[in-house]
């Protein structure tokens, strides 16, 4: 006998008890993130012609900005919109798995990409300008337009189409490097994010402005122009739909070799831009420069480095959850911030911006990258914190629960702590 489908979507759906690798590996990557997103913060430093890290400091800073550089910078967001892309998809299952029309189930999830965008402007307007649930938001509804209901086949046809335009993007750096011409892609040096996020701005007013204005173009190229973002929210739809995320153990030779290359890659194709910072390579400012041939080369390959950290992440939560004495408390506290990821991204901010930027304490002028680096890591601890207690007493995250509240309205069956997200 035929389920019966309901042309309406369903309240958050309760499925089989959750894994722990999707969990696990949003709660790191939500270190991850908040790790990249420090040198916005250091608003009184000189920054180089990239624009991203200051290009002074002690010995420790600079260690921290090689690292970031090459293992951080635009490859952990490729992995956010993996997992973006891996939720969005297992969301629409559930949900018709349950019985409602696959027509309801992407009306829903359209809804959801709205309320993001929704959402990011006020946290733009607020708090921070780089702000990435808007653009995730657009790129929700692109890509469930194009996608949501297609054939792997389909799904797998755009991943290609976005990695080709990632290949010609790349070309022209990878040409300049091997001709020894670095110099001839690039333009002037960029302006210094802390400028387009107004960190350093003393009126909490006009930095909202220029927030807002950063956003804007922030929320509407990353949603409709962002290719690795786009690979990867599909290749987070394909392997969605084979649960390899939950099923780790039926994938373990695919993941282990996605986290040595991804990885490798990933840190192999940062390494010159960090080389160049730190002054072990002398290359011409431009060759740094937005559009230059490191800063393409490191733009291009970023989601190499995430979709890396994802089969690295997999393979760990996998080994945890297979120990015989079963995940521990650190893990299983890192799974309650995954489950309230909305959350903890925005206490990021909360925490962040109050603290650091010039119209706030202005704490921001006295760091340098590695004490912000150990601030952004006690941030992110914090949020570790918070969630595992809530998960003790069996709350939800507030962004989160808000959020499935406008989503799915009033009246729908409640779902268990953190059920459903996918930011």
């Amino acid at each position: 006998m035929s389920t019966p489908t309901t042309a309406r979507a369903r309240g958050p759906v309760r499925g089989a008890e959750r894994a722990l690798a999707p969990d696990l590996a949003r709660g790191v990557m939500l270190l991850l993130i908040v790790l990249s997103n420090t040198a916005f913060h250091l608003w009184a430093a000189p920054h180089g012609p990239s624009g991203w890290h200051p290009v002074d400091g002690s010995l420790p800073d600079r260690v921290v900005q090689f690292a970031m550089i090459t293992a951080l910078d635009l490859r952990a967001y490729p992995l956010f919109a993996f997992l973006f892309g891996y939720g969005l998809m297992r969301v629409f299952a559930r949900q018709t798995e349950a019985g409602t029309d696959p027509r309801a189930a992407t009306r829903l999830l359209r809804r959801r990409g709205l309320w993001l965008i929704v959402f990011g402007g006020a946290h733009a307007a607020l708090l921070m300008a780089g702000d990435i649930m808007g653009s995730y938001g657009v790129a929700t509804l692109l890509l469930c337009a194009l996608f949501l209901r297609r054939s792997d086949r389909t799904i797998l046809i755009g991943a290609a189409v976005a990695l080709a335009i990632l290949a010609m993007t790349v070309a022209p750096a990878v040409a300049a490097l091997l001709g020894g011409d670095l110099g001839r892609l690039g333009s002037a040096p960029s302006e210094a994010t802390t400028v387009v996020y107004a960190s350093g701005d003393p009126s909490w007013l006009a930095a909202a402005g220029t927030r807002l204005t950063t956003w804007s173009f922030v929320t509407a190229a990353g949603g409709l122009l962002s290719f690795p973002a786009h690979l990867m929210m599909l290749l987070g739809f394909w392997a969605a739909r084979r649960r390899i995320l939950e099923r780790p153990q039926e994938f373990l030779p695919l993941l282990r070799r996605t986290a040595v290359v991804g990885v490798t890659l990933g840190w192999l194709t940062g390494l010159p831009s960090a080389l160049a910072h730190v002054g072990l390579w002398t290359v011409p400012a431009d060759a740094v420069a937005e559009g230059g041939a490191l800063a393409l080369l490191q733009e291009s390959t970023g989601w190499l480095g995430g979709l890396g950290y994802v089969a690295l992440f997999t393979l760990l939560a996998h080994r945890i959850a297979t120990r015989p004495a079963g995940p521990g408390r650190p893990a299983r506290a890192l799974a309650a911030l995954g489950k309230r990821s909305l959350s903890g991204y925005l206490a990021h901010s909360l925490l962040f911006a109050p603290l650091l930027a010039a119209w706030g304490l202005g704490l921001g002028a006295h760091l340098g990258s590695a004490t912000m680096a150990l601030f952004a890591v006690g941030v992110w601890l914090v949020t570790v914190v918070a969630a595992d207690a809530l998960e003790r007493r069996g709350l939800p995250g507030p962004a989160d629960a808000l959020l499935r509240r406008l989503v799915y309205g009033r009246g729908r069956p409640a779902a268990r702590p953190g059920q459903g997200s996918t930011v």
